[in-house]
């Protein structure tokens, strides 16, 4: 006779277990980004980033004018593993960011939040390191008045948001004497760290480019200024046409948009500052690549996902690279948003897609020879003829999606083909 037994419910140990979540690959800036994201999630059109010396009672706190939580809410968001239902657009996904973020780098958390702008309501709760592993019992604190340390609440009073401090910086100022010099300048590199890594991964919605987001970060009352990785502005910088790549494989469906851009070489750049500016935070070589978006948020910033090796000769080469939050799985996006993997059954086409990039970068870069002797060298995307402005708006598009990829001996035979064609025209 077939015995059954009743299921047994265990809980993991609080104390050991959320120890060991702080070691999920956050860096500060990382972190910092994750917090951002979910207030871009609430609706946030200013996002302030405060951090703070005073020794060992260092602090960070982020705060947003977003929609804020309920009481309800903001317990169910200090949860593990929240239960809150994510859509394909969200930012979020696995239910760990604010916490796990958040603990990566400090030993207390604590959370408030106020919806309503004409109640003066606000909750707060606090996930607190040395409780737990006294007790080993997942307790969030409720916090009933204002703790020691920065303003917490009194952030809220004139508008609805969210309020996020962190206390007891242990990996962040993890120093022996953290009142001495080295402690202060550590966190001195790690405020510019976090201002150039928030300009990069929030570029698109900081420039406006998100349809109904438009966003303000700032570090220690400082605005944060978007960093295009395409420098756009540029005249001389080639924007080659968008490569679609639909994927079909078992059950996953989807499509992977490539938006390649070539920037021009040093000489051609309108000023020295403007080349500093768009060698990146990691300089040209390391910048080259692959840029990963995933809901207009950049994922990965440069690197070629070992499809193939840096290279100075295609430094000039960026390339952007979409994908719908759905296909998260597919390309095994990890809880920080810090790594992304080329699924193995469309390297090669992804590869066999950016073959022209490569080509025309590696041509930009070794015509700095002509550049810097003083020769004149023709941008590829414009044509010696003055007949081209007799060809129909399709026609001119095609004519220049074919000379961004061509060679030189293709771009002449272009050239002349595009002209007589708009000798027909003029006839």
């Amino acid at each position: 006779m077939l015995q059954t037994h009743e299921m047994v419910e265990l809980i993991p140990a609080a104390g050991r277990l959320i120890g060991s979540l702080r070691d999920m690959g956050y860096e500060f800036a990382t972190a910092v980004a994750d917090l951002v994201d979910n207030s871009i999630e609430a609706g946030a059109s200013i996002v302030s980033v405060d951090i703070e010396f005073e020794g060992g009672d260092s602090w960070v706190r982020i705060a947003d004018d977003g929609r804020g939580m309920t009481p309800a809410a903001l317990r169910e968001a200090m949860r593990y593993g929240s239960t809150r239902r994510y859509s394909e657009d969200d930012l979020g996904k696995f239910g760990l960011g604010l916490k796990v973020a958040s603990l990566s780098q400090c030993r207390r958390l604590s959370v408030a939040s106020r919806t309503n702008r004409d109640r003066a309501e606000v909750s707060a709760y606090c996930w607190d390191l040395e409780h737990i592993e006294r007790t080993n019992r997942w307790e969030l604190m409720p916090l009933l008045r204002q703790p020691e340390g920065p303003a917490l609440r009194e952030l809220l009073r004139g508008s609805s948001g969210t309020v996020v401090l962190w206390q007891r910086l242990d990996r962040m100022l993890g120093y022996r004497d953290p009142d001495g010099e080295p402690a202060r300048r550590r966190l001195a590199a790690m405020c510019r760290e976090v201002e150039g890594h928030l300009a990069v991964v929030f570029h698109r919605y900081l420039s406006g480019e998100v349809r109904g987001r438009r966003l303000r970060i700032r570090v220690n009352g400082a605005e944060i200024h978007p960093w295009d990785p395409f420098a756009r502005d540029e005249r001389a910088t080639r924007r080659l046409e968008p490569i679609c790549i639909q994927l079909g494989q078992s059950d996953v469906r989807g499509q992977i948009t490539l938006e390649p851009f070539v920037l021009p070489h040093q000489a051609e750049f309108s000023s020295p500052d403007t080349f500093r500016l768009a060698s990146g935070p990691a300089n040209w070589n390391q910048q080259q690549g692959f840029y990963v978006y995933r809901s207009h948020r950049l994922i990965q910033s440069g690197g070629w996902c070992r499809i193939r090796s840096v290279d100075e000769h295609t430094k000039l080469a960026r390339v952007a690279l979409r994908f719908s939050p759905q296909l998260d799985d597919v390309f095994r996006v990890n809880v920080s948003k810090m790594r992304v993997e080329l699924p193995h059954w469309i390297r090669n086409q992804i590869s066999d897609a950016i073959s022209p990039v490569i080509r025309v970068a590696n041509e930009a870069y070794r015509r700095r020879g002509a550049i810097e002797s003083g020769a004149t060298v023709r941008p590829a995307s414009r044509i010696g003829s003055r007949r081209f402005s007799q060809l129909s708006p399709n026609l001119k598009r095609s004519v220049r999606s074919l000379l961004s990829i061509a060679d030189a001996e293709e771009r002449r035979v272009i050239r002349r083909v595009a002209a007589r064609l708009g000798k027909r025209a003029e006839q």
